[in-house]
């Protein structure tokens, strides 16, 4: 029930527009059962007294009350499949929203496919809590409260003889309940495993074909499927057998009353006008009792989802502004290092190991060192993608938890290792993050990543898609459109972490002369393998296992003679040989 009573709070902002439904709910109701009254009446009164008058009387009453009903029964649907819609697109944006909120390794965790399935299958299935099954259960509730009370005024035996086969359609409709409820949690979780396999094979279509997989992908494929084909059937049959049960308990029900009823208007202890009456409300029981099971599908759907879709929202943002933080002054982009020593978990290695470093406002600074010696994880405390200690990581002398995220993460321009560009134009890729930015802005910042020549060479310009990922680009073209989309920001720090790997070494610097004169301006902090990227930083920093060994810049280093005199030793003889 804890679930229910968190989506019930979607409920609140159409509390008007539940009411007004409700209501039409009821009225249409009112006068739907106003039919079997006036029926009743007429069948006693004709067989009295049978004029053009009376027929033509009764015949314009029922048309009115019918057509009255049917008013409210299209205003009931309007109003609240309608505010189904609304509380869908609510909870749909909040779905959105906390994923947003959610750190890095959340998302290490959960594929996406299984994320997929949850803001669209098991959305769906949640609407139908707040629109059908609402609808459904206030007209079944109507139906019952008001139609019982009419049919004990006729006879009281009678009614009461519904009672044989009402606790059955009851206990049918908890039992099969409980089963869908089962079988569509499973189906739900499985949908998710078929969304991801789908999607990982759509992102990974280059290998795939690589390796001539398509063959086996799509018996792998065709299995999970035929698998989710099964699953849903198994569904299929318990419906087929709950709604068919429910209808026969209430024939046998109707049969018992005919049979009862037809006797008492034989003996005369009811009028036939009373015996019509009584069928015809019983007749429109039928209905709601049999949505009683449809009802009862819709709940154990709606609930399996919205389990599913909260065990997200109990998901808490790691990183987050903290209570009371406001906006700062300016950035300026001095950075601070104290004592930092950072792990990924409680009881794992430390990744960096008493890092004490300052970088004051528009200095360039490198950092260079082997694979796995933390030289991104550095990078990615700056920006908060990696939540650093409390007290280890400053920026103009405040802890970067002090300051309001959007502010922080706005004064920085991050390029990171993996390179991610969107399925939109080129354009649209390099003003990212931009609110407001001109064709001037996106062919300056284009123009100082090296990409604008690619661009002149393109049919569409910056008009071109990219495709998903940046999939029609290179891999130096991906690069190159992400440098652009930092510096279009025109960021007080800018991060290039190993931004530079999949271009040339010419490329790399006839891009790196015209970042010159962007990063003089502002704090820049780089990550690379190659000696070549770094040599002119106002000063470079060697990491190994987690700690800054050595310090200084190109010269120095160089006449130090430790690692990173090694590693430009190294990389010399790989350009000899390369070269001859």
């Amino acid at each position: 029930m804890g679930d229910l009573k968190k989506f019930a709070r979607y409920f609140r902002p159409y509390k008007k527009s539940l009411a007004v439904g409700v209501l039409c709910i009821f009225l249409s109701v009112v006068f739907g059962l106003l039919v079997p009254l006036y029926v009743g009446r007429a069948v006693d009164d004709l067989r009295a007294d049978v004029t053009w008058r009376k027929i033509t009387g009764y015949a314009l009453t029922i048309l009115g009350v019918s057509a009255v009903s049917g008013v409210f029964l299209f205003l009931q649907r309007r109003v609240l499949i309608g505010m189904s819609r609304h509380v869908e697109y609510d909870l749909r944006q909040d779905f959105f929203a906390h994923l947003q909120r959610l750190p890095v390794s959340f998302f290490h965790e959960h594929r996406t496919g299984d994320l997929m399935a949850r803001a669209t299958n098991d959305l769906a299935a949640v609407r139908q809590l707040a629109g059908p099954m609402v609808m459904y259960t206030m007209q079944t509730l109507f139906v019952v409260l008001i139609v019982l009370p009419l049919m004990l005024r006729i006879n009281i035996r009678l009614t009461l003889l519904l009672f044989v086969t009402m606790p059955l359609v009851s206990l049918t409709v908890k039992f099969f309940g409980q089963q869908v409820h089962v079988r569509f949690e499973k189906i739900q979780e499985f949908f998710s495993r078929i969304s991801a396999r789908a999607q990982e094979n759509f992102s990974g279509v280059r290998v795939v074909r690589a390796y001539a997989q398509e063959g086996p992908e799509i018996a792998a494929f065709k299995q999970l499927n035929r698998e989710y084909a099964d699953r849903n059937l198994h569904l299929v049959r318990i419906s087929a057998v709950m709604r068919p049960l429910i209808q026969f308990l209430i024939g046998l029900g109707q049969v018992l009353i005919l049979w009862y009823g037809g006797l008492l208007a034989i003996r005369g202890a009811i009028t036939p006008g009373e015996f019509v009456e009584l069928n015809l409300y019983l007749m429109r029981l039928i209905w709601p009792l049999i949505a009683l099971g449809y009802v009862a599908n819709l709940y154990q759907r709606g609930r399996a989802s919205l389990k599913r879709m909260n065990a997200i929202f109990a998901v808490e943002p790691s990183i987050d502004d903290r209570p009371g933080v406001s906006a700062r002054p300016d950035i300026r982009g001095r950075i601070e290092f104290r004592g930092l020593t950072f792990a990924y978990g409680e009881h794992s290695p430390a990744v960096l190991r008493d890092i004490n470093l300052t970088i004051e406002a528009g200095q360039t600074v490198a950092f260079v060192g082997r694979t796995g010696s933390g030289k991104s994880t550095l990078m990615n405390l700056m920006p908060r993608i990696t939540e650093a200690p409390s007290g280890m990581v400053f920026v103009d002398g405040v802890d970067v938890r002090e300051y309001p995220l959007a502010q922080l993460r706005g004064a920085i321009g991050y390029v990171p290792q993996e390179t991610f560009l969107f399925s939109e134009t080129l354009a649209e890729n390099v003003a990212f993050g931009v609110e407001r930015a001109g064709r001037a802005e996106v062919e300056w910042a284009a123009e100082i990543a090296g990409l604008a020549e690619d661009v002149r060479g393109f049919p569409e310009g910056f008009d071109t898609l990219v495709g998903e990922r940046g999939i029609t680009l290179s891999g130096g073209q991906k690069q190159r459109t992400a440098i652009a989309r930092a510096v279009m920001r025109q960021p007080r720090i800018l991060i290039l972490d190993d931004s530079l790997s999949a271009v040339d070494t010419y490329t790399e610097e006839k891009i790196l002369a015209q970042l010159r004169g962007v990063m003089r301006e502002r704090t820049s902090l780089i990550v690379s393998h190659r000696i070549s990227t770094v040599r002119d930083a106002d000063l470079i920093c060697v990491l190994e296992e987690g700690r800054v060994v050595e310090r200084g810049t190109h010269g120095e280093l160089l006449a130090h003679g430790g690692e990173y005199a090694a590693l430009y030793e190294r990389q010399l003889l790989e350009e000899e040989l390369a070269a001859s």
